[in-house]
């Protein structure tokens, strides 16, 4: 399995998993919310703060209608239409240079999702580590092309795409320049059904695209998460917020403080649980395994000539002394050389050689 490289680390086999906190449009427009989620988001050890680049005129028509989710959590188009709702939430310029020195101050990398070229002109002025592409994009050939040709790492969600779109997109994504490309799985619905994570489409990606893989969560809880990293998720990203209950379309979706630094916690946790594959003698076993493994010792009262063999031979837990029990096959057929009483465990210096 492959991974990327960015400018401070790397993201694949054998590097921790990178952790996105998708802060999103959760600041509802507004800067001190916004740091305060570069705040928590850093307090929560993640390795990323993720947020959205857009301007509303350059991505939706005015009268566009909402979508279900977007009614549910912000009311029907004669209230507020999306082209409107989104306005609210636009980031501007110097509002992103003070969320970068936010995240500088606090060690932790700024992200953001483009929305449309002027924004990835933004964001590729503001020297982004890397450039996250929305699942609304992921087929949006022209535009991945553009982001592609900034030079610049890319993370792909793919979110309501085809495997034929996925191959579409990574090849057009390295034709154009990119080669340090990560692409997540994801389901889009906010927030979405557990039996439709699909998580196993990671590896179905990995193998027909040859790309880094992650996951980008919208299942409530965390087991779609940590079930992620078990697969080899190598990115993961979740969105969060400082209140569920705050107005706007992402919070109900979103992990609240303690529950996005639990998150991050546990997806550690889950690491360390994984290993690095290699099946060997871990040193928690050594004790146990002098201790409960069983070796050969003398059923009875043995004589000098007595023959090694089931009838003469017991296997039992003697706290590691004697001959190995898989080395039987070696040593049956010698004779003792030595008397050996009831219970004492046989040794090879015990043995006539053949």
């Amino acid at each position: 399995m492959t991974g990327i490289r960015l400018k401070s680390r790397a993201i694949g086999p054998g590097q921790p998993v990178f952790i996105i906190a998708e802060a999103g449009v959760n600041h509802n427009g507004d800067l001190d919310m916004a740091l305060k989620l570069v705040d928590v988001a850093a307090d929560a050890g993640a390795d990323a703060v993720k947020f959205q680049t857009f301007k509303a005129e350059n991505i939706i028509t005015r009268s566009a209608p909402k979508a279900r989710y977007h009614v549910e959590t912000t009311g029907g188009d004669e209230e507020q239409t999306w082209f409107q709702l989104l306005k609210t939430q636009e980031l501007t310029p110097d509002m992103h240079k003070a969320l970068i020195e936010r995240c500088r101050q606090r060690g932790i990398m700024f992200m953001s999702t483009p929305y449309d070229v002027e924004s990835v002109e933004l964001l590729d002025s503001l020297d982004v580590d890397i450039i996250k592409v929305a699942s609304t994009d992921a087929n949006n050939i022209p535009f991945l092309e553009v982001m592609a040709r900034t030079g610049r790492p890319m993370i792909l969600s793919t979110a309501m795409c085809n495997l034929d779109e996925v191959k579409a997109s990574v090849d057009a994504i390295r034709a154009a320049g990119c080669q340090d490309l990560l692409v997540m799985q994801c389901t889009g619905s906010y927030p979405a059904p557990a039996d439709q994570a699909n998580l196993r489409a990671m590896r179905t990606i990995a193998d027909a695209c040859g790309v880094a893989v992650g996951y980008s969560d919208h299942i409530p809880g965390f087991n779609a998460a940590l079930a992620a990293i078990a697969l080899g998720a190598q990115a993961y990203e979740k969105h969060f917020t400082l209140d569920r209950s705050l107005p706007g379309p992402d919070h109900r979706a979103s992990l609240e403080p303690g529950e996005l630094k639990d998150l991050v916690a546990a997806i550690r946790q889950v690491e360390t649980t994984l290993g690095d594959g290699m099946k060997r003698v871990l040193p928690c076993e050594v004790e146990n395994r002098t201790k409960l493994r069983k070796h050969m010792l003398a059923a009875r009262d043995l004589a000098p000539g007595d023959v090694i063999d089931l009838d003469n031979v017991a296997i039992k837990r003697t706290g590691g002394e004697g001959i190995s029990p898989d080395r039987y096959h070696h040593v049956a057929g010698r004779r003792l050389k030595v008397a050996v009483a009831a219970d004492t465990p046989i040794v090879d210096s015990m043995l006539e050689s053949r």
